[in-house]
């Protein structure tokens, strides 16, 4: 399952430099797939094709925010996911919305870092 951030964030930006997948973004900031990843470009589930380059909508505009895509859990990096362990409060939490197994999470880090 993916990681996302609550609506209790502060935004101090600890979290942002631990993500290995640049999945974490601040309020308002546009992401891209390529963004610390190797896509350079994503077919998505509807057939559209986008350049790892192009830039994507916020999720939030208020706090930093995780494209829940690109979210590992730190699976294949680290033993436990890096923006929870260093939030001050606790707002970076199990995504309910986006369960997904170590296989699903392992196989997404695969393809994002072309292993």
């Amino acid at each position: 399952m993916a990681i996302m951030i609550t609506d209790e964030c502060i935004n101090c930006g600890a979290c942002e430099p631990e993500c290995p997948n640049t999945a974490i973004y601040e309020g308002g900031v546009e992401w891209t797939w390529g963004g610390g990843t190797n896509l350079s470009e994503v077919e998505l589930e509807d057939g559209t094709v986008l350049s790892g380059e192009d830039e994507m909508e916020p999720v939030s505009d208020e706090f930093y925010y995780i494209v829940s895509d690109k979210c590992t859990e730190c699976m294949g990096f680290h033993e436990e996911p890096q923006c929870a362990a260093v939030c001050p409060v606790d707002c970076c939490i199990e995504d309910p919305d986006m369960r997904e197994t170590e296989e699903e999470l392992l196989t997404k880090k695969a393809w994002m870092h072309g292993e």
